[in-house]
């Protein structure tokens, strides 16, 4: 009871001391994991998983959010650019297809910062006459050589930690704009609170890009579902289309088509 096999090794039993010590080991490196991540990391089931995050968070060691777990204090922590690129990555390119779809020849959009959101730019590659205003480097990059894309960067601070500009800079050099989509991902994605980002300045921007757009498109892949951060950046009622894989827990999924978002489910 409470024993799984350990990954790469068919023999050797893992006890749940040790299953618990590497889930401790995933949260601090990812942030915020999902359950289903987890499960699949210790090569165990969800019950399982679901037990021992009740153990951990009964000794004060990790917080339980609906579908997934942090660190205390993981909240308000901002994993960096090459942690959160590790992640779900065969996901991340199946909805940045999927996303990619969205856009027409012709079309003015502004998108935000991600991983997700930088595999998305690069798909739009093929497409002419596009408008993109971004406050993301990696999106400006991804775009750069496409001569027949117009790319306008914000002003800003640079956050290095997401290759990104911040700010109030950022955020005026968004206002008054008027383009068809807005394509934003974010940390964590909850019915209840909408898209959340750990830092305060970045939602700031998410906000401003999400304002400037008829349309909201958020990106974000099953391991960010059920995930809850600091800071609101854009509630669900902003929402017109959710972008995700099918590893995203169900009953969530099911709470925001009730609340009127368009649900486009990519499979890895």
């Amino acid at each position: 009871m409470g024993e799984t096999q350990a990954p790469g090794d068919g023999r050797r039993p893992v006890f749940a001391a040790e299953r618990r010590q590497r889930i401790i080991e995933l949260l601090r490196v990812n942030g915020a994991v999902s359950l289903r991540e987890l499960a699949q990391a210790v090569r165990s089931s969800e019950v399982t998983v679901r037990r021992d995050l009740r153990a951990l968070e009964a000794e004060g060691l990790i917080n339980r959010h609906h579908g997934g777990a942090t660190l205390p204090g993981e909240l308000s922590r901002e994993p960096t650019y090459a942690q959160k690129a590790q992640v779900a990555a065969g996901e991340k390119a199946a909805i940045a297809d999927l996303a990619a779809s969205l856009v027409e020849d012709g079309d003015a959009i502004v998108v935000g910062p991600g991983t997700t959101t930088q595999e998305f730019a690069r798909r739009l590659t093929r497409h002419t006459e596009l408008a993109v205003v971004t406050n993301s480097l990696l999106v400006a990059q991804a775009l750069s050589g496409s001569p027949r894309i117009e790319v306008v960067l914000t002003g800003g601070t640079l956050r290095g930690s997401i290759h990104a500009l911040v700010g109030s800079a950022a955020e005026h050099s968004l206002a008054g704009l008027r383009v068809r989509r807005a394509f934003v991902s974010g940390n964590g994605l909850t019915a209840e609170r909408g898209l959340s980002t750990p830092n305060m300045q970045v939602a700031g921007v998410d906000r401003a890009l999400a304002g400037a757009a008829e349309e909201v498109v958020v990106l974000a892949d099953h391991t960010k579902i059920g995930v809850d951060t600091m800071v609101q950046t854009i509630a669900v009622e902003q929402f017109d289309h959710l972008v995700t894989d099918d590893g995203a827990p169900r009953d969530v999924l099911d709470e925001l088509s009730g609340r009127g978002v368009r649900l486009h489910v990519a499979h890895a």
